[in-house]
C-alpha cells in the first residue's frame, strides 16, 4: 500500500507535526496465519515510544532487549556490553515523523534476541489527529501473539500443537506453564485497549503538564 503524503494528507502548511498521526501496521514475520496489529500514533512518537506501543498491543511483557533496523541503521537502547562493536543509535532520539520526512515508511523491529521475534513495520498513512481521541490508539489486528520465552518460532509451533490436543503428552505441562488455555484467535482486545490507554493517558498528562509549565514562564 502506497503511503499518501500529499499536502492535504501530510499537513504541509495546515497543521503542526504534533497534530498529525501515523497509521502503522505491525506484522510478526514468518508466521502463518499472520499475527498483526494496526495502531495510530502521533508522528512525534520516538522509536522507543513505538517499542512501548508494540509491547502493549501484541502484547508482550517487555522482558527482553529490542532493536529497530531502519535504512541499515540500528536503533535501540545503546549498551556497550551488548553492542559488540556495532554502531547503535538511541531509539529515543528519532521520531516517526522524521522517518516519514525522509520517505522511510517500512522498517523492521526485533524483540527478544533469544526467541528472535522479528516484525515488519509499515507506515500506511499520515492523517489529521482526531481532537477527541487520546493517542496512541489500537485500531485492529488478528491472532494472539506468542507467550514470552516460548522458544521462538519452533517453540511456538510445538506449544500450539500441544495446547490444541488434550491427549498430547505435553498438554497439561504447557497449560500449567502458560497458566491456562491459549486461544490463538482471541487477541485479547480488552487487555490491549487497557494497556494502550495507559500509554495514551500518560502522554496526555505529559502534554498538559508541559503546557502549564510554559504558561507559568510567561
Amino acid at each position: 500500500m502506497a503511503l499518501d503524503i500529499s499536502a492535504s494528507t501530510y499537513g504541509i502548511g495546515i497543521m503542526t507535526s504534533s497534530e498529525r498521526i501515523a497509521r502503522i501496521i505491525v506484522k510478526l514475520d514468518h508466521i502463518d496465519p499472520a499475527i498483526w496489529r494496526r495502531v495510530e500514533v502521533p508522528i512525534t512518537t520516538s522509536l522507543k515510544g513505538l517499542h512501548d506501543i508494540i509491547q502493549a498491543v501484541m502484547p508482550f511483557q517487555d522482558y527482553h532487549l529490542f532493536e529497530f533496523n531502519v535504512g541499515g541503521k540500528r536503533y535501540a537502547v545503546p549498551d556497550p556490553e551488548w553492542d559488540f562493536g556495532r554502531e547503535t543509535y538511541a531509539a529515543r532520539n528519532v521520531r516517526i515523523g522524521a522517518l516519514v520526512d525522509r520517505a522511510i515508511t517500512t522498517f523492521n523491529y526485533t524483540y527478544d534476541f533469544g526467541d528472535d521475534w522479528r516484525h515488519s513495520i509499515t507506515v500506511e498513512a499520515v492523517t489529521d489527529a482526531d481532537p477527541a481521541v487520546e493517542y496512541p490508539r489500537f485500531v485492529d489486528g488478528e491472532r494472539r501473539a506468542p507467550p514470552e520465552d516460548v522458544g521462538g518460532l519452533s517453540g511456538f509451533e510445538e506449544f500450539l500443537n500441544a495446547m490444541a490436543k488434550p491427549r498430547h503428552a505435553q498438554h497439561r505441562e504447557v497449560v500449567a506453564w502458560y497458566g491456562g488455555r491459549f486461544e490463538p484467535d482471541n487477541i485479547g482486545v480488552d487487555t490491549i485497549n487497557d494497556r494502550i490507554a495507559k500509554i495514551a493517558r500518560r502522554r496526555t498528562l505529559g502534554k498538559v503538564g508541559y503546557a502549564k509549565s510554559q504558561n507559568n514562564r510567561h
